[in-house]
């Protein structure tokens, strides 16, 4: 498992580390890539080389943070991974660094410990808010590129601050990104505002494939390998289709199956506040947050629809037995 660390002991490694390769997770989101990007920045403001490395490319429209990529132009002697609970969401082009991780910094309570050593708040909206107070805890100068990065990931880990994650930290945190000269209302357009007709084309077919469960308080949408080859989607835009049936009025749990190359199904679970989305998915060997989790399923699309709904079965009754003994 790994040493636990606090904010002093994590900036005394990063300062003395040298030929720092940080690694992403596959499939990377706005928090995970805004993370790397950010400590990539802090650390060549300190004189260090430094480069992002993740098995997916990265999308097109986070293009603005201006990401070294790792291609072997130097020898790695310090390796940091952020935003990653696991060492099976990292992928096949970063296996030959896992098992020499030197640093994880994540705010995923599941955390698997994999590192030598972590950084760990789960407590943090996303990644990001750790990696704020880390530059500022190295004095490195939050400059507004920095500040785009930063602000990426917060805003995209909090649904624009909708999500139940998004504390008064979250705000605050927003509010300094802005005075540092992060552009809010540019970043919220590609970020929020802007879909591919690709993400709408598998969008509708998502939709296409909605059931309900229990009594509809459970909604679920499937998307099988040859519909996202049809649309032609990228795998980053499907990541945002997770949040779809939870979105249906009266359901408390949302669960998207997409699948992927190898035949398994990724499964994606969102819920209200009166289940524990993690707990569900936890028992099929993922994890995440109280009200955003997951987890990869072997096996056919009937198979893993009957486990993962199982699941959810288990914590919608869980959910009412406390909700009868509350009012008792």
């Amino acid at each position: 498992m790994s040493e636990i660390l606090d904010l002093l002991a994590t900036i005394g490694r990063l300062l003395r580390a040298e030929n720092v390769l940080i690694l992403c997770h596959k499939n990377p989101d706005g928090d995970t890539i805004g993370t790397a990007a950010a400590l990539m920045h802090a650390l060549k403001q300190l004189g260090k080389e430094a480069a992002v490395l993740c098995s997916d490319p990265i999308p097109s429209r986070y293009s603005y943070m201006g990401i070294e990529l790792y291609n072997g132009q130097f020898d790695p002697g310090y390796i940091v991974a952020v935003d990653v609970a696991s060492i099976q969401l990292f992928g096949d082009a970063v296996q030959e660094y896992v098992d020499r991780i030197d640093l994880c910094i994540d705010h995923h309570p599941s955390n698997a410990g994999y590192a030598d050593a972590m950084l760990l708040d789960g407590s943090a909206a996303a990644t990001c808010e750790i990696m704020y107070d880390v530059i500022q805890a190295m004095n490195v100068e939050i400059t507004p590129q920095i500040a785009d990065c930063l602000y990426t990931g917060l805003s995209t880990d909090t649904g624009c601050f909708l999500f139940s994650n998004t504390t008064a930290k979250s705000h605050l945190l927003a509010a300094k990104l802005m005075e540092a000269g992060a552009r809010i209302q540019e970043l919220n357009m590609i970020l929020f505002e802007s879909k591919s007709k690709e993400r709408m084309a598998i969008e509708r077919l998502a939709l296409e494939n909605l059931e309900y469960h229990f009594d509809e308080r459970c909604a679920l949408i499937y998307l099988t390998r040859e519909q996202i080859a049809a649309t032609g989607v990228s795998p980053n835009e499907l990541e945002d289709i997770t949040s779809l049936p939870r979105k249906i009025e009266g359901v408390q749990v949302g669960i998207t199956l997409r699948q992927l190359p190898g035949a398994s199904y990724k499964i994606s679970v969102r819920t209200t506040a009166q289940v524990d989305a993690c707990a569900i998915a936890r028992r099929l060997g993922g994890g995440g947050h109280a009200r955003a989790a997951g987890c990869e399923l072997e096996g056919n699309l009937e198979n893993a629809k009957a486990a993962i709904l199982a699941e959810v079965e288990r914590e919608l009754k869980k959910a009412d037995e406390q909700a009868a003994q509350e009012q008792e």
